[in-house]
């Protein structure tokens, strides 16, 4: 939904340059176009920049169990043997 409102102001800045005339036109154009496109990468960075958050995250919960499993492992202890009776 947030890359289509970048789109629409691209679309929009189109339409001004076409509709409206003058200076007014132009900087409309220019703020609107360059607004929209603008709006594309910075989103598209966030993107990006989310994925990795959650992968790190996703990683560092996988090691958190692996060390919780491992310290688990690692306090049972064997019960000790009993000496066989001799035969």
């Amino acid at each position: 939904m947030v890359f289509g409102t970048a789109a629409v102001l691209v679309i929009a800045g189109g339409v001004c340059a076409a509709v409206v005339g003058g200076v007014t036109g132009e900087v409309l154009t220019i703020v609107l176009i360059s607004g929209g496109l603008t709006g594309g990468l910075l989103l598209m960075f966030l993107d990006i920049g989310l994925g990795e958050e959650h992968d790190l995250a996703r990683e560092q919960a996988r090691r958190r169990k692996r060390e919780l499993r491992a310290l688990d492992l690692s306090s049972r202890r064997r019960l000790p043997r009993r000496p066989r009776r001799p035969g």
